[in-house]
């Protein structure tokens, strides 16, 4: 559970009860496709259960699933079918298909092959902390992420979020603590970066199992190459990397996290636990690492929402999703770099 984390901020103004979130899900449930449906998306039940609650408290946490389920029809199929068909037209009119044809002879090649197509499902853990309005994804694409998010703000109403804009950039950090071999108060540098260059090379240097208190790294930081991604880990309880765009990836619970737990315990509710009662306390203590958030930042955004008049309004400053609905933040001025669009599902 949370393996990959893109953390957001909740608006303050947003204040709802679980029954509300449940109730809301409710409504885009997951359906597995039909046969001549390309994706299907929705909420399902975040403890396996058939028929179960869509919305689970855990110690006041609340978990959620995403799942998405979509039609696995290759390129060279559907290509080769679209032949066939501008071939029998051919043979019959004695004319070639021309590209508006063309293009309908595809959407008619793709009716009739999804129903034989192969499916593939994937599934998102979803944690809203409303205490810390602090929203949390596992995943590590921003792209989905965004779809997530869209899902989200269409189903709850008044819900805005914004990415976590802190006042020292994660890249920046990274290169003063590798550089100075100095981390922040709490943690420790693990064996694993990337190194990028900004010039127009786009260099990379990638150290793996390998020290990285070295003349080397702090050679390559002088030159110009700037950390992408940097391992680290906090208070000897959770190992994970942080990235350039403020994502938590390979996000690991060590030893002293389960000291004094029983070899049978675990389920959905001790699983919740554990992994919500580390992530609260690491994500503040990583925030502070970075200086602290910008001061304003999802509180204005969420301010910005209503203008004087009523009408709803535009956060100015952050990025807004292309899909959510207007208003709703979802990343800060400059969009973090999408490091895993190809991964499936998530």
């Amino acid at each position: 559970m949370f393996k990959n984390m893109i953390v957001y901020r909740i608006a303050p103004q947003w204040q709802v009860e679980l029954t509300q979130v449940e109730e809301a899900l409710a409504k885009t449930p997951f359906m597995e496709c039909g046969a001549t449906q390309e994706k299907s998306l929705g909420w399902v039940p975040p403890r396996g259960e058939q028929h179960g609650a869509l919305a689970e408290s855990v110690g006041g946490q609340w978990i959620l699933r995403f799942m998405v389920e979509s039609k696995v029809l290759p390129g060279s199929v559907l290509a080769r079918k679209v032949k066939e068909k501008a071939a029998r037209i051919e043979q019959e009119t004695g004319r070639k298909p021309g590209k508006k044809e063309t293009k309908e002879l595809k959407e008619d090649a793709k009716l009739d092959l999804l129903p034989m197509a192969f499916t593939k499902q994937g599934s998102m853990w979803v944690w809203i902390d409303p205490a810390s309005r602090l929203l949390v994804l596992d995943t590590s694409s921003q792209g989905r992420a965004d779809e997530v998010v869209s899902l989200l703000v269409d189903s709850l109403p008044g819900l805005s979020v914004a990415l976590l804009h802190t006042q020292t950039s994660p890249q920046a950090a990274m290169a003063h603590w590798l550089k100075e071999q100095e981390p922040p108060v709490g943690f420790s540098i693990d064996r694993e970066c990337e190194l990028k260059s900004a010039t127009e090379d786009k260099a990379v240097v990638r150290y793996a199992r390998h020290p990285l208190d070295i003349e080397e790294v702090q050679a390559h930081i002088d030159a110009g190459k700037l950390p992408t991604k940097l391992a680290l880990t906090w208070d000897d309880r959770v190992s994970f990397m942080l990235t350039e765009g403020l994502q938590l990836k390979k996000v690991a619970f060590l030893d002293t996290v389960f000291e004094g737990t029983k070899a049978d315990d675990g389920g959905f509710d001790t699983d919740v636990a554990i992994a919500t009662g580390e992530l609260v306390k690491l994500i503040p203590d990583l925030i502070e690492a970075l200086g602290g958030e910008v001061e304003g930042g999802p509180a204005a955004a969420g301010a910005a929402l209503t203008q004087p008049d009523g009408k709803a309004a535009t956060a100015v400053a952050p990025r807004k999703s292309k899909d959510a609905a207007a208003g709703v933040v979802t990343g800060p001025e400059q969009e973090p770099v999408d490091t895993d669009p190809g991964s499936v599902p998530f």
